[in-house]
Order: structure tokens, then C-alpha cells, then sequence
């Protein structure tokens, strides 16, 4: 593992702050070339930050990688083609769902469970600014399940080195793989799901529950983010504090990362409910990823009736701790 120069992190962290103000003074100023020419340039900060970042997190070549985020970003404000900026839109929304997914540590309590979430929801909030700033001209379905799928191929191959392979699994490690990607499937599709094989009154009730949410409480909250991303992330992050299999479940992270990056993409929703949608998916998430946490410490943990038989399994299992956040996790 390697650890970057004090000298080259702050400067990391000062091109992200850069951005982060470009971009707020880009799309929530008064507008017109001025504003439009500060968010390109706090998309092309904002991509260059992010994929030096994720280079050096996942052990490789940074200032390859940056430069080359420099020069396509440049081409594409260059060129100002709408094809090429939806690209763009893309590639900066997978950055952000992986790195948001890569940037965690392992939480050894709940308390920083929950911190680790809001760390991976700071980062995905300016990749979703980012994302915006491309102003990009897409289908909407088609742009999420396009950015979805691309950040969950990134975060299986990357937790993929980081596990040491398929043979570090276990059977509970493949069966939890399995029921995520159950899961991925369900949230995604639910909606279309309902419409073939919903009965008339399940469809009536759900739509009834949806808009006295948007009416009550302003947005209804974000399934894949409630039921897959969120509590994905706290079961992951806290098991990867005793045992390296929970990298596999930090990778269905990218269910809260991915869509709050393209959150913003969707013409026909405010900030304010896309921020309630979060932020109420966030709650329920969490809760569900408690409750996922005692089952698995009931289950494993030698105190408990079904963890004593699997303690020195668990035990002799049991990583070195992680690189911390500003380090190469190899």
C-alpha cells in the first residue's frame, strides 16, 4: 500500500473544493455564458478529481489517469457536442458511484456506519452536480440503467481484486451476492414489475401510499437507495471491520451512489425532492442495515448460539486491518 504526498492531497482537496464552487456558482447563479462556462469547468475539475482519485485508492496510476480526464473533458467543452457530453454525463456518474462505494472504511460500530454513508453520499452529491453541468441530452430510463450497470460492473471487478477472488466468498459471502442481485433487479424493475404481475388493488394501494407520501411528506422515498444501496453500505462497511467478504457486500453499494449521481439528470424533479427522497431512503436504509448487522453478529459471533460453531472459522478468517481513506487499498 502507498500513501500520498501531504503535498499532492492537499492538492487533490483544493481542485475539489475548486469545483465543488464552480459548480455551485455555475448552476445556481445568474446564468447566461458566464455560468455555463464555471459549471463546464466544475464538471472537468470535478472528473479529473475524481478519477485521480480512484486511481490512487485502487493502486493505480493517478496522473495518468487525471491527465487524461483533463484532455477528454477539455475536448468535449470544446467541441460542445451533445452526444459527447451525455458520454461524458455518463463516465463522471460511474467515477462517482464507484468512488463514493471505494472511498469508505471499515466501521467497527454503528455510529460509524452511518458516517461512512454520509461520506458516500457528500461524494456522490457533487459527482451529481457534475453530472448536471454536462447538461446532458439522454433518455432518462436509459441513462440510469446504462450509468447502474457500468458502476456495478466497475465496483464487482475492483472488489474483485480486493477479495482476493471468488474462492474468498464463502458460502454466506456467494448466497448475500445472490440475494443483491435479487435485490438490484427488484428496486430497478419494480415499477414495470407491478404493471405486469401486480394484482389492480396491490398497483391502486401502492400508487395511493406514493402520492399521500409526495403530498405529506414532500417524496416519496428511493427503493434501490432504501432497500439495496444504504443498507448494503452499513452491513458492508462494518463487516469488512472483522472480515474481508464484506467488500462483496459494499459493492451493491453503488444502489445510493449511482442514482443520487444522476439524481439531478431527471428534468421533472426539484432539488428539495430528490434531497427528501434521499434522505428519507437514507433513514429507512440505515434501519434495515442495523437490522441486517445484528442478525449477522447473532449469527457469527461466539457469544451467540449459532457463532460458536463458526468462530474459529471466523476468527483465523479475520483481514488485516484496511489502508485508511487517503491510502491504496493495495
Amino acid at each position: 500500500m502507498s500513501r500520498p504526498h501531504p503535498a499532492a492531497l492537499a492538492a487533490w482537496l483544493l481542485l475539489v473544493v475548486a469545483a465543488a464552487t464552480a459548480l455551485l456558482v455555475g448552476l445556481l447563479g445568474p446564468g447566461g455564458q458566464t455560468g455555463e462556462r464555471l459549471a463546464d469547468a466544475g464538471a472537468v475539475a470535478t472528473g479529473t478529481a475524481y478519477a485521480w482519485g480512484l486511481a490512487a485508492r485502487t493502486g493505480g496510476r493517478p496522473v495518468i489517469f487525471g491527465g487524461l480526464a483533463v484532455v477528454l473533458g477539455l475536448a468535449v467543452v470544446g467541441v460542445d457536442d451533445n452526444t459527447l457530453r451525455s458520454g461524458a454525463a455518463v463516465v463522471t456518474a460511474v467515477l462517482t458511484a464507484v468512488l463514493a462505494v471505494m472511498v469508505t472504511v471499515p466501521a467497527a460500530s454503528l455510529w460509524v456506519t452511518v458516517r461512512e454513508t454520509l461520506v458516500a453520499l457528500l461524494v456522490s452529491a457533487l459527482g451529481a452536480m457534475a453530472t448536471l453541468a454536462w447538461s446532458p441530452a439522454v433518455d432518462l430510463h436509459r441513462f440510469e440503467y446504462t450509468v447502474l450497470a457500468l458502476a456495478l460492473v466497475a465496483s464487482v471487478v475492483t472488489v474483485y481484486r480486493l477479495g482476493a477472488g471468488l474462492h474468498g466468498l464463502g458460502s454466506r459471502g456467494m448466497v448475500t451476492v445472490v440475494a443483491g442481485s435479487i435485490m438490484l433487479v427488484l428496486t430497478v424493475g419494480y415499477a414495470e414489475l407491478l404493471q405486469r404481475y401486480g394484482t389492480h388493488s396491490l398497483v391502486e394501494a401502492l400508487d395511493d401510499s406514493v402520492r399521500w407520501s409526495h403530498h405529506h411528506l414532500g417524496a416519496f422515498p428511493r427503493p434501490i437507495i432504501a432497500l439495496l444501496g444504504v443498507p448494503a453500505l452499513t452491513w458492508g462497511t462494518h463487516m469488512r471491520a472483522r472480515r474481508r467478504q464484506g467488500w462483496w457486500i459494499c459493492a451493491f453499494g453503488i444502489g445510493v451512489s449511482a442514482p443520487v449521481a444522476y439524481c439531478l439528470v431527471d428534468p421533472g424533479r426539484s432539488v428539495r425532492e430528490v434531497a427528501l427522497a434521499t434522505g428519507y431512503g437514507w433513514l429507512i436504509g440505515l434501519l434495515l442495515g442495523f437490522a441486517l448487522i445484528r442478525i449477522d453478529l447473532w449469527l457469527t459471533s461466539p457469544s451467540g448460539r449459532r457463532g460458536r460453531r463458526h468462530a474459529p472459522e471466523e476468527e483465523s478468517s479475520q483481514p488485516r486491518p484496511e489502508p485508511g481513506r487517503t491510502h491504496a487499498l493495495w
